[in-house]
């Protein structure tokens, strides 16, 4: 017969483990499942003159790579389906030294594609444990300002690769290539996150001559954003935030881990004149592998007139 004093205790831990397996059930799905839910996300950007030929890019950031994220590896080969004109890679691309031959078995025949890359924090510097919790009120940036860590990723290395494909180094850079029937001029910039940024190098106004500009980098500052802006670049490219990572219904991203403002922490938007587009990335760092209402994702953007 079941006593009063068995109800009080059947009652007493009822509640703490319907909450632990609640936790364990959405832990579960974020690192097992989402986290493995590749999604591809399309958009239209009115940037070319009247009559000019639309183009297609294909936007790929945070990939955060080690060798055994194979359904990564195989969702980073199907995108070869699509048959993009360039592709742009803005950076945290590696999370161990020996990820590289991963990640140019995932680009394969995209490498034969015009592409151009800059590098993201994690491109140098091997990830470490850190309590997730402090993105909510500070960025991660501080951690890299009170550590005098040596890069320890082959970034060198995965630059060499991608450059011997054909692929431009944007890392503080000004480069142009001839895509389908357009000539695109780029402006890029290294990782403000780690104060590699040197825009002085490429400020000035962009090439009138060349059809559309696209200004690179790896996480969207605000006031590298205003420069390029002003500069007259057309479409901002950048990566970095993982959409929040950990977003809340309803709510959305908890943090962006960087300037820009919870609302743009993901998708295309605009900034003051120009246009921009955040990718919320293809992957997670090893120490922190859950995403939660923020599937990975790569983008096609197809560049079509005004």
């Amino acid at each position: 017969m079941e006593t009063r004093e068995g109800r009080a205790v059947q009652k007493k831990y009822s509640v703490p483990l319907t909450l632990a397996g609640a936790g364990a059930a959405t832990f579960g799905y974020a690192s097992v499942i989402e986290r493995n839910w590749f999604r591809l996300r399309r958009f239209d950007v009115p940037v070319l003159a009247p009559g000019r030929p639309p183009v297609k890019i294909l936007h790929i950031s945070d990939a955060h790579l080690t060798p055994g994220r194979s359904r990564l590896i195989r969702w980073v080969r199907s995108l070869e389906a699509l048959e993009p004109d360039l592709v742009v890679n803005t950076g945290d691309t590696l999370s161990h030294r020996d990820a590289i031959p991963a990640f140019l078995d995932a680009l394969g025949p995209l490498l034969e594609r015009p592409g151009v890359f800059v590098y993201g924090s994690n491109d140098l510097f091997s990830p470490v444990l850190k309590n997730p919790l402090r993105y909510v009120w500070r960025t991660s940036k501080s951690d890299y300002a009170k550590t005098k860590r040596e890069p320890d990723l082959p970034y060198r290395e995965l630059g060499s690769s991608l450059q011997a494909a054909g692929w431009l180094d944007l890392n503080n850079r000004i480069g142009r290539l001839k895509v389908g029937e357009l000539d695109i001029e780029f402006g890029g910039i290294n990782d403000s996150h780690i104060d590699l940024d040197r825009y002085d190098k490429i400020a000035g106004p962009v090439d009138p001559q060349a059809d559309v500009h696209l200004g690179v980098m790896h996480s969207p500052e605000p006031r590298n954003l205003d420069r390029f802006t002003a500069d007259g670049y057309d479409l901002l490219l950048a990566g970095h935030t993982h959409g929040g990572q950990v977003c809340v219904p309803f709510y959305g991203a908890l943090a962006t881990n960087c300037g820009i403002d919870r609302p743009r922490v993901k998708g295309l938007h605009r900034h003051r004149g120009s246009w921009l587009h955040v990718s919320a990335g293809l992957g997670t760092s090893p120490k922190a592998p859950i995403r939660f209402c923020c599937p990975p994702e790569a983008s096609l953007l197809t560049l079509v007139p005004r």
